[in-house]
């Protein structure tokens, strides 16, 4: 097997357990707020407590892996947010759960901007799109797994548990990483010399430094609408991730063992739809150029998410509603890896800077879902009413492909050459 597609597979399984934390809380989310008599408002700043710390230390996370490299820092990421998954099973109230959540959140900031970095520097530009969909549908499929696994593991040995055993995975696989590993391809042995030529000479990254250049962050109309957009995607990603598992057993009435059904549909469907969006947009740039295999994707999946958003909350079936929000999820991830992939492609060298800036002001959009869905709903008596605003979102993050340029790349100022962070070993 090529070296670049074993370090996917590190990749790969890294996104799988990012989301099986992640969504974990979400799936044991009824268990805990009946445990320690939490109201949807309180559960509300639980969630938005990680969402809030994952924004801020996103982008310092990624210019991080950019200066000291993505082997390091993903080992700290990994081993700081498995200390806190596993802490998250010993709180005992509404304020301990917030600061372990928030210290949860900066921990696991930077491992995907961090993931970004990998990419840029061992594969080809023309296998950025689907390396990303590589990554991001393992995020979905851990999704998936997290109601199976959790469900019946908080059954049987309590809620606390469920977190207990996500933080011993990290652990083992941070360990392994660190192992394996190496910051560019040429530092690996073992790889073959044709890899490392076609790698190094088609790759998003070059050798050359460049050092990061704040202005051109600030003063780019199509770094804003690139952020914005994702701001917008993240308040429909954050139902998925934070409250559909509450929203069905509580809004829809569904049963527990219905939830951990309905609740795992919708990271299938984001599975295929990572999958579809990166590979698709791959295709599409090499037959008709980059801006249009990258926006065409976006555009479409974030409309069509938009409409099966609003069609699912005027739905009285709930089991119909159900399916059309998986089907909502489909739609929306045909975008996700695509706005990475574009995040390589205007940052180059500094890729996980930029996607650790979208990140940062996507992640923000979480925070606003994580706590608001809850107010609105025990202001209104109804779940369905934060599902109109997500919807709306959807479909204004969708205008916006029609302003990201992914031809448009980010001008950085020249740094020294000594700059360890920048040059390929």
């Amino acid at each position: 097997m090529l070296y670049r597609y074993r370090v996917l597979i590190f990749l790969f399984s890294l996104s799988m357990i990012t989301y099986l934390d992640r969504v974990c809380i979400s799936v044991v989310g009824k268990r805990m707020k009946d445990d320690l008599n939490l109201t949807n408002e309180q559960f509300g700043w639980v969630l938005g407590a990680f969402s809030l710390a994952y924004a801020l230390f996103e982008m310092p996370t990624g210019a991080l892996g950019d200066r000291l490299g993505p082997r390091r820092v993903l080992l700290r990421v990994v081993l700081w947010w498995s200390l806190f998954t596993a802490l998250t099973g010993v709180a005992s109230g509404l304020i301990a759960l917030i600061v372990i959540r928030f210290l949860f959140g900066m921990g696991e900031a930077g491992a995907y901007p961090n993931s970004s970095i990998v990419i840029a520097r061992w594969f080809p530009a023309v296998e950025t799109g689907r390396a990303q969909a590589f990554i991001w549908g393992a995020g979905r499929l851990g999704g998936a797994l997290a109601p199976l696994v959790m469900v019946p593991l908080a059954a049987n040995a309590g809620w606390r548990a469920s977190f207990w055993a996500m933080g011993l995975v990290g652990v083992v696989w941070a360990a392994a990483w660190y192992w394996w590993f190496r910051d560019f391809p040429r530092e690996k042995k073992g790889i073959t010399e044709k890899e490392l030529t076609y790698i190094q000479e088609s790759r998003r990254f070059r050798p050359q430094a460049h050092g990061l250049a704040w202005g051109a962050l600030l003063r780019s109309r199509n770094l804003w609408a690139l952020v914005i957009m994702f701001h917008f995607y993240m308040y429909g990603a954050y139902f998925f991730y934070s409250w559909m598992p509450i929203y069905l057993q509580e809004g829809r009435h569904f049963s527990e063992s219905e939830m951990q059904l309905f609740s795992t549909l919708p990271f299938l469907s984001g599975a295929v739809g990572c999958f579809t969006g990166g590979f698709l947009s791959d295709w599409l740039v090499k037959r008709y150029g980059l801006r249009i295999g990258r926006a065409s994707v976006g555009l479409v999946g974030m409309g069509l998410s938009s409409v099966v958003m609003w069609t699912s909350a005027l739905t009285s079936d709930n089991v119909t509603a159900a399916y059309l929000l998986s089907a909502g999820m489909l739609f929306k991830d045909l975008t996700l890896p695509v706005s990475f992939a574009v995040c390589v492609d205007i940052g180059k060298n500094r890729a996980g800077t930029v996607s650790g800036t979208m990140n940062m002001i996507g992640q923000l959009g979480g925070f606003f879902l994580a706590v608001f869905f809850g107010k609105i709903v025990d202001w209104a008596g109804d779940y369905n009413y934060p599902l109109y605003i997500i919807g709306t979102l959807l479909g204004i993050s969708s205008l916006l492909w029609l302003v990201i340029d992914p031809t448009e790349e980010l001008t950085w100022k020249v740094a020294p050459a000594n700059d360890p962070g920048l040059l390929d070993g």
